[in-house]
């Protein structure tokens, strides 16, 4: 175990717990096998977000738990913080969420009761954004916004898509002409688009099953948002399924049997999802993996934005599935 774990663990009076990893992109992932229970030590990667912003995710984590969702709860160090230096960056520690991943990214989905899943995770992600809107947020709280500048300014979250070095000269004009329309048409739409507090990255691996328990994880990049774009990631990631339009049927109905929710612009929050992922991976096209995995992105928005503009739907709205 390396000297920053064990540090990391001494904060919280771990020191004998077993320790594993388990994943590591944003935050490097350790299970801690305690005598209370498992935790999850996650050591944030240096410069990923400032300190304010963590602080705020940690009392947002606090508040929906209190509300009765299932998510990590964080945990306070033997100083009463929750969250600690380390190094050049910052730890914190939450409790360890049981249940399974409801799948993994490119693997056809294995579940039984497949539209009732769907339908419990509507519910849930609907629960999760009624609670946040009951939320009185503290002083400070901050955290980054996925509104149009967000996902379609000069500096999204996620990076300029449009600049990603690999595109051709046919996709790169298709980008910017999308980023261009989609824009306008979220302009237009304004004050008809729900927004507030999103979890912004509900793909499988961060939707855990327990039972017929919902938990979600991986707050790290939940931010100030479109409500459809917290349903638009989990439906780009199910776009492949072979009942695709059933599942995404009892996610909607799933979500509307706890709050309203205009949808009627699904289809391009789908598109721009997942143009957000040809910004992310131009830092890392060089991991290992990293030129196929960007190669899949940049096909998939190629096709999706595509076929917005041959369905005029698409930026109109008017529908919902």
């Amino acid at each position: 175990m390396s000297d920053p774990v064990r540090q990391a663990l001494a904060l919280w009076g771990l020191e004998a717990a077993e320790c594993s990893f388990v994943a590591g992109r944003e935050n490097r992932v350790y299970r801690a096998r305690a005598s209370t229970g498992d935790l999850a030590l996650r050591i944030k990667r240096p410069g990923y977000r400032q300190e304010d912003e963590l602080l705020s995710e940690l009392a947002w984590l606090e508040a929906m738990d209190r509300a009765g969702l299932h998510v990590p709860r964080p945990l306070p160090s033997r100083g009463g913080k929750l969250l600690e230096r380390l190094e050049a960056g910052f730890v914190d520690v939450v409790e360890w969420m049981p249940g399974k991943p409801m799948g993994k990214s490119r693997a056809p989905l294995a579940l039984e009761n497949r539209e009732a899943v769907f339908y419990a995770l509507g519910r849930e992600i609907a629960q999760l954004h009624a609670a946040c809107d009951a939320w009185q947020r503290p002083a400070g709280f901050r955290r980054c916004h996925w509104d149009i500048d967000g996902l379609l300014g000069e500096a999204p979250v996620w990076g300029r898509f449009w600049d990603n070095p690999t595109l051709n000269p046919q996709t790169q004009e298709l980008f910017t002409h999308f980023r261009d329309a989609a824009r306008d048409r979220l302009a237009s739409a304004g004050a008809t688009l729900d927004t507030g507090l999103i979890h912004a990255d509900l793909v499988r691996e961060n939707v855990l099953l327990d039972g017929a328990t919902i938990r979600m994880i991986d707050f790290d990049d939940g931010g100030f948002g479109f409500r459809q774009f917290d349903v638009a990631t989990v439906l780009l990631k199910t776009i492949a399924e072979p009942d695709y339009r059933a599942l995404k049927a009892a996610l909607i109905d799933g979500y509307h049997s706890q709050r309203p929710l205009d949808l009627s612009l699904l289809d391009l929050f789908i598109a721009i999802r997942a143009l957000t992922y040809v910004g992310w991976i131009v830092p890392r096209i060089h991991e290992e993996g990293g030129a196929d995995r960007n190669a899949r992105f940049v096909a998939e928005a190629r096709d999706l934005c595509a076929a917005c503009f041959q369905d005029s739907m698409a930026f109109q709205g008017g529908r919902e599935r």
